[in-house]
């Protein structure tokens, strides 16, 4: 039986990697392309691209809320079908329209496969090993960001794909394995009744049961959303201008530079969060899972301050901060909402938790762009970058350590020992 569960464990992990990082191809490649000199209404037009994208990703989270809260096991396959085949139709119009029509095709882009991360991670929850299953789907956030940006460089260096038609030929290479993948999401054994026993049933969370969590965790899930806010804020900004901050840093030709630093940075987060499955009582896990999100705020933080004094290197640099950010950005989309469920046995699912923090960090990271772009700040994204971590960074660790305060004190009035 150990042994079974144990090749679950690991097909299950790696085929929800694969798929979620092939549904990645169909979002973030198109942020390679910089559309030097082009701009509308005195905005460059790849942020107006970014902005359109990540408006309707947060829009997707807010009504995730109750869509992905209430999303049943039956017909999830088909839903993941629609949602990344409707996107990458998106793409192609991206690649017909002038510009700067583009924007809409991206709005919509965005609110589709934001649904997709929820969909993927129900196949995991509740299991005694969802914290390495989900350890290792949240790291494609990382892989996938850097290797389906590489294809994407790649087409448009070797084989001369514009700027407006690689997002769409992106998705073609990576089309044939994200119906495989999807597809063996489907053939995942569902959680045995001891993984219900130890992290408790997992149900869907209609109307009224979502009030109740809220009116008896609202304090601590709103502190939490606002760490997370800054979190998914530096994490976002990172995310969208990776290319110009490559490209101020000196690495503008180098293809391979995404993939080569992200998997390492994939590999170490992975390492720590796969630690945090040998620990078994619940309150302990979600007590160490405070302790690597503090420690991830930190190494973004100091090593964003000792290159903006022009003591650490530029590459370093991107290493580290990446290196901490998702040491703190990881857990909230696999582990903290997993073991805060088990800790405290509440009768409901990841999804409602996860959705209702990630609407309000994209929320922030929409307005965040914003405020650069019409307050006409006069900072290059990697000034403003690391300016940014250094004062998230700060804010992001209080939020942690109350957070950590509350959750505890919680738990033991309730007397769940």
């Amino acid at each position: 039986m150990a042994g079974k569960r144990l090749v679950v464990t690991i097909c299950a992990s790696l085929i929800a990697f694969m798929a979620y990082s092939s549904v990645y191809a169909y979002r973030k490649p198109f942020t390679v392309a910089t559309f030097e000199g082009v701009r509308y209404w005195d905005i460059s037009y790849q942020t107006l691209l970014i902005i359109s994208q990540v408006i309707g990703y947060m829009l997707s989270k807010f009504a995730g809320i109750k869509f992905i809260a209430e999303l049943k096991s039956l017909g999830r396959f088909r839903t993941g079908i629609i949602l990344t085949g409707t996107a990458w139709f998106c793409l192609l119009g991206f690649g017909l329209v002038p510009e700067p029509w583009g924007m809409l095709f991206m709005f919509i882009n965005g609110f589709l496969l934001g649904f997709m991360w929820g969909v993927i991670f129900s196949y995991l929850e509740g299991r005694r090993a969802t914290d390495l299953m989900g350890a290792v789907l949240a790291v494609s956030f990382i892989f996938a960001g850097g290797f389906t940006r590489s294809v994407a460089k790649w087409l448009m260096v070797e084989w001369d794909v514009s700027e407006k038609w690689m997002p769409f030929f992106t998705g073609l290479v990576f089309l044939i394995p994200l119906l495989i993948f999807l597809f063996l999401l489907e053939k995942i054994p569902p959680p045995d009744e001891t993984d219900k026993k130890e992290r408790t049933a997992r149900i869907l969370m209609n109307a009224e049961s979502r009030k109740l969590f809220l009116k008896t965790f609202g304090i601590g899930l709103v502190i939490v959303s606002i760490t997370y806010l800054f979190l998914t804020v530096m994490r976002d900004i990172r995310d969208n201008y990776m290319a110009n901050i490559w490209n101020e840093l000196g690495y503008g030709t180098d293809y391979s530079i995404f993939t080569k630093t992200e998997t390492n940075t994939c590999l170490l987060v992975l390492l720590t969060m796969g630690l945090l499955v040998l620990i078994r009582k619940n309150i302990r896990a979600l007590a160490m899972v405070h302790i690597v999100i503090a420690a991830g705020f930190l190494i973004a933080g100091i090593s964003s301050l000792l290159f903006i004094t022009g003591q650490m290197d530029g590459a370093v640099w991107m290493q580290l901060a990446s290196l901490g950010l998702y040491m703190g950005y990881i857990p909230f989309n696999c582990i903290f909402f997993e073991r805060l469920i088990a800790s405290f046995r509440i009768a409901g699912n990841v999804g409602f938790l996860i959705y209702f923090a990630d609407a309000f960090g994209y929320l922030g990271s929409v307005t965040v762009m914003l405020i650069k772009e019409f307050a006409r700040l006069r900072l290059n994204w990697s000034e403003f970058y690391s300016h940014g971590v250094v004062i998230g960074s700060l804010l992001g660790l209080a939020g942690t350590i109350f957070s950590l305060i509350y959750f505890t004190r919680r738990y033991r009035v309730a007397n769940l020992k």
